[in-house]
């Protein structure tokens, strides 16, 4: 199977487009506005490069889906495009090809580029598949907090919806912390579950630094409880601006009353009321 550029021979098929057209419009931008219909035509023009097939219709003519899913791995690692027709035709022929992508998901090996792992997710959630729900939870557990291809997975757990929202439930604790933090990004969208609720509090007294966040999450948890906690950090001394800003969403949220606090000498504060010196009740807030 040969990996063809397709960009390279639309980025050709344009210019020479442009260069025979170049009369009929009056500015560049208006010829750029037409570039959608140029592409349609590209797709849609028998092609010499391609036996007389379109390129629209030529990954149309294979529906192995090993075949097809090893292909967009050897795009990835010749570093050439993967063309949108050859995952178009993924998507098409559908199941056989989901459990193609979980098994290189699941191949640990080297010889798989990571942009072949993320093509894969992003496949997976456009199919709307659940299949790898346990895998994406299990890259949950033990990830590093930064890691690209778990926040990946962690998208598509959020596009899951409830469906995966009982096996996140039976692993939270068994995460570490980096772990427990990306999935209570996703439960904190579904309230009722105390082992979540008791996380959202342990990881907002823990991390003072990072309070607007794990406020962010109590607010979506909807647990009057929470409010002591986030009103005692929204009273500390050394409460910053935009900190307290969150908080008083979130104690508004549930129901409380947030306190009145003064911040003319916080630098975020006056980063965005530069016209405010502390003065005039009138100065703009």
């Amino acid at each position: 199977m040969k990996c063809i550029n397709f960009d390279e021979r639309f980025a050709d098929f344009t210019a020479k487009w442009m260069k025979e057209h170049r009369g009929e419009y009056k500015t560049y931008d208006e010829m750029e506005g037409d570039l959608p219909r140029v592409y349609t035509e590209f797709l849609n023009m028998p092609a010499k490069w391609l036996d007389g097939v379109t390129p629209g219709a030529y990954f149309t003519q294979f529906e192995d889906a090993k075949d097809l899913v090893d292909w967009m791995v050897q795009y990835c690692q010749k570093d050439i495009p993967v063309p949108d027709m050859l995952m178009e035709q993924i998507q098409a022929v559908g199941r056989p090809c989901e459990k193609r992508l979980l098994t290189l998901l699941r191949d640990e090996s080297d010889a798989i580029p990571e942009e072949a792992r993320m093509t894969a997710i992003g496949l997976l959630r456009d199919m709307g598949s659940t299949l790898p729900k346990m895998l994406y939870i299990q890259w949950q557990l033990n990830r590093e907090m930064k890691d690209d291809l778990a926040d990946n997975a962690l998208d598509s757990l959020r596009d899951m919806g409830k469906e995966a929202l009982q096996p996140m439930l039976e692993n939270l604790n068994k995460a570490n912390e980096a772990g427990q933090e990306a999935l209570l990004d996703v439960l904190a969208n579904f309230p009722g579950h105390e082992n979540v609720y008791q996380l959202a509090v342990r990881l907002f007294e823990k991390n003072p630094n990072r309070r607007a966040l794990f406020a962010s999450y109590l607010a979506k948890l909807g647990d009057p409880r929470a409010l002591p906690v986030l009103i005692a950090a929204a009273n500390e001394e050394n409460c910053r601006y935009m900190d307290f800003i969150e908080l008083r969403a979130a104690i508004e949220e549930l129901g409380g009353e947030a306190p009145e606090r003064e911040f003319y000498d916080d630098p975020e504060y006056e980063a965005l009321h530069p016209m405010d010196d502390g003065d005039d009740d009138t100065n703009l807030q």
